[in-house]
């Protein structure tokens, strides 16, 4: 499997990556067997969100084993501070790692979506904390916003 490196950082992920969102609803078992056998044809990127249904219950326990093998990107569409971290917590319980490689604003859509995200005390805020904790390693924003809810046009 190809790899990329990630920009300046020092993070190289397979080409391809792994939807969390496909062990939605499915047997743990089965979950084990689709990272397990992901993980052996080389792909290293694992993506997921709080709304995927159960996704991260299933793919928690089939990262558990491989966690230091591979980059865990997980996302929050809570703009709040608080909001922002019960899902941050809930998160990396769920998924059962004490870090993420990389966690997300998702799903910004709005001027409103951004103005609560990046206001003191917002979403932002609890993510860049959860960085200095260690609890975070890269923040970024997903793919689903419009960029004049961030003001880019």
């Amino acid at each position: 499997m190809q790899t990329r490196k990630l920009g300046r950082h020092d993070l190289h992920l397979s080409v391809l990556g792994f939807g969390g969102i496909v062990v939605t609803d499915r047997p743990q078992d089965e979950a084990d067997r689709e990272v397990a056998a992901a993980i052996d044809r080389g792909i290293t990127y694992f993506d997921v969100a709080p709304q995927y249904g159960n996704a991260q219950e299933r793919l928690g326990p089939a990262l558990e084993p491989f966690r230091n093998q591979v980059t865990l990107a997980c996302k929050t569409e809570q703009r709040t501070g608080p909001e922002a971290q019960a899902a941050l917590d809930d998160s990396l319980a769920k998924l059962r790692t004490d870090y993420f490689d990389i966690y997300q604003l998702h799903a910004m859509t709005t001027p409103e979506d951004a103005d609560a995200a990046l206001a003191p005390g917002g979403a932002l805020d609890v993510i860049l904390k959860a960085r200095d904790a260690g609890k975070v390693r890269l923040v970024g924003s997903s793919a689903h916003y419009d960029a004049t809810a961030l003001r880019l046009t």
